[in-house]
């Protein structure tokens, strides 16, 4: 068997004096492809939650539709219409006299206007951070 000399093992190893610089600059690839890959995962993110919220509304939207052909289905009797040009629309028959009220106006002076301020951003750093990370700054909850 060969044995190994002292000379042999500090050989291999670079000088210490250059371990530093290769050491920042693999730091330094392995954080540009970590940023190169954190990029593009928020958009994807990003563009899963506008797909949900396109799909909430459409569901919202569908439900929305269903109830209103319900509506249009109990139009069909005259009886209804009638109740319904007389309460939306104050219609009245010949001969029947119509009376509407008109609520006060308000006081201009009693209006106080409300100061339109920009809500604060309470979320913590870290919040913050994880809603960058997973694109949730991109697109706003609805």
């Amino acid at each position: 068997m060969r044995e190994t000399m002292p000379q042999d093992r500090d050989a291999r190893r670079p000088p210490k004096g250059r371990r530093g610089p290769v050491i920042a600059v693999l730091l330094l690839v392995a954080l540009a492809i970590t940023l190169a890959g954190i990029f593009p995962f928020r958009q994807m993110i990003a563009q899963q939650r506008r797909v949900e919220n396109t799909e909430a509304k459409l569901e919202a939207l569908l439900a929305e539709n269903t109830r209103l052909e319900g509506n249009i289905a109990s139009l069909e009797s005259a009886s209804d219409l009638e109740r319904i040009a007389r309460e939306q629309y104050g219609l009245v028959r010949p001969g029947e006299t119509g009376y509407t009220i008109d609520p006060p106006e308000p006081d201009p002076e009693a209006i106080v206007p409300e100061q339109e301020q920009a809500p604060e951003d309470e979320r913590s750093p870290l919040e913050k951070a994880w809603d960058f990370l997973t694109g949730r700054d991109l697109v706003p909850d609805e």
